[in-house]
């Protein structure tokens, strides 16, 4: 089975994009956001650029929790 890159709706905030990369490459989604959070700094919004681009692009997860 191969991995695809998707949006997470069991684990979103914003639009789910930090949930599914955290599980794409099976790490905590808290330390992408946080990730996230400290480029907006650093890299003078071009990150908020880059996450809003994603989030349009990215399908979402089809995988639905009762």
């Amino acid at each position: 089975m191969s991995k695809k890159l998707v949006k997470s709706t069991s684990n979103s905030v914003f639009a789910g994009v930090c949930g599914g990369l955290g599980k794409y490459f099976n790490i905590d989604p808290t330390v992408i956001r946080i990730g996230f959070v400290a480029s907006m700094f650093f890299g003078l919004g071009s990150p908020g650029l880059v996450y809003l681009v994603m989030a349009f692009i990215m399908p979402k997860d089809d995988t639905y929790f009762y």
